[in-house]
């Protein structure tokens, strides 16, 4: 889903200054090219699904306090998030299944490359993708659950003071 360009825009009253708006602007290219890298390359280096996941679920945070809750959840809102984590659960599920197919849960049944290439672990970098994926949806739907319960309790709260 395409981001409305006046909702980027520095002159959106909603978010921080224009010089964060600005900076955030730059750095998201580089988080969610860094959170995927960790991602994909899990098999191989130190990181992996978790990781890359929380990566890219704080580059979500980081557009969500810099441009406003508009812009973030037009880019994934709580519904697709919820769709993700929930699929990613199931496939995580279904693709050891599929290696019960071939003789053993959790067989590592794609062929596998040369040590240290990018396709040489079989299914554990189908594993850090899903994990990835997981992970981010989740921690962006927990981060838009506090926001909308702590404008709640915030709301609560004045209410009682004005009782008083």
């Amino acid at each position: 889903m395409a981001t409305k360009p006046e909702l980027i825009s520095s002159e959106n009253p909603k978010g921080m200054t224009p010089v964060v708006k600005t900076v955030v602007r730059f750095a998201m290219g580089i988080v969610f090219m860094f959170g995927w890298y960790i991602i994909i390359y899990g098999h191989l280096t130190p990181g992996g699904g978790f990781a890359g996941g929380t990566i890219l679920a704080c580059g979500y945070v980081l557009l969500t306090l810099a441009f406003g809750k508009e812009v973030a959840l037009a880019k994934m809102s709580d519904r697709a998030a919820s769709i993700i984590d929930n699929s990613c659960a199931f496939l995580f599920v279904a693709v050891p299944l599929v290696g019960m197919a071939f003789g053993y849960f959790f067989l590592n049944f794609p062929p596998h490359g040369k040590p240290f290439d990018l396709v040489s672990a079989g299914v554990i970098p189908l594993y850090n993708i899903l994990i990835g994926l997981k992970v981010t949806s989740s921690l962006f739907a927990i981060f838009l659950a506090l926001s909308i319960f702590g404008r709640f309790v915030s709301k609560l709260v004045e209410e009682a003071e004005e009782e008083e």
